[in-house]
């Protein structure tokens, strides 16, 4: 399973990238709006930070843009920004239809607000890069996400899709863990849900036992 980090903070990237050796990166309007910085800054940012590197960037189009016509011209002009930029469209009718499009053009997308299996499957037929199901939103509205998100896999599996299966707004260790079971390709999480994953208090205070065990042995 890949690890992408779910953020527009350059200070947060840097270091799941130093630390964590992290595969991928996802954006969206409201992680730009929440680092401080402009699209424009963080797209030169981003750029330097992954160039070179086989690291993917979902950057996302205009969320107003509802004509295909005009999401075909931002993404392309994303596109061309950087070879690691996937673009992420969301999953209406006009947006799927960009994706097909782009997808002729051999540009990589990302079809993101996808929430339930047909829109996966037609994300897929339509040639997405990866398609993103949220199990966040879902699960805080009362929602079960095993089966959502094991029958998308099997699915994509079943039929050959090349799409790899992203699950987004992941919000805890154990939706990781429960996409993993799934079969899921890839995880994006935010700085923390990471931070808090890959900590644990019995790890701690395993580490202070061993720790004052080997205070209290003599050396040779």
């Amino acid at each position: 399973m890949k690890f992408f980090l779910d953020s527009a903070k350059i200070d947060e990237i840097t270091y799941a990238i130093n630390n964590w050796h992290i595969d991928g990166i996802t954006t969206n309007p409201r992680h730009i709006m929440n680092s401080g910085i402009t699209r424009g800054e963080f797209i030169k940012e981003i750029k330097k930070i992954v160039y070179g590197t086989s690291i993917t960037v979902s950057v996302e189009v205009n969320p107003h843009l509802e004509k295909k016509n005009d999401i075909l011209k931002e993404a392309q002009i994303l596109a061309a920004e950087s070879e690691n930029f996937v673009i992420k469209i969301p999953a209406f009718e006009e947006g799927l239809n960009a994706v097909y499009d782009l997808n002729q053009l051999g540009i990589k997308t990302n079809v993101t607000l996808v929430f339930n299996a047909v829109q996966a499957i037609q994300a897929s037929k339509m040639g997405a890069y990866y398609i993103s199901p949220f199990v966040g939103w879902r699960e805080e509205r009362g929602e079960m996400n095993i089966n959502f998100v094991s029958d998308i896999v099997k699915i994509i599996k079943n039929y050959g899709f090349k799409t790899e299966v992203l699950i987004a707004a992941i919000r805890t260790a154990k939706q990781i863990t429960e996409a993993a079971i799934c079969g899921a390709d890839i995880v994006t999480a935010g700085f923390d849900v990471y931070k808090n994953a890959f900590e644990n208090p019995f790890t701690e205070m395993g580490l202070k036992i061993f720790s004052d065990s080997w205070d209290k042995t003599k050396s040779d």
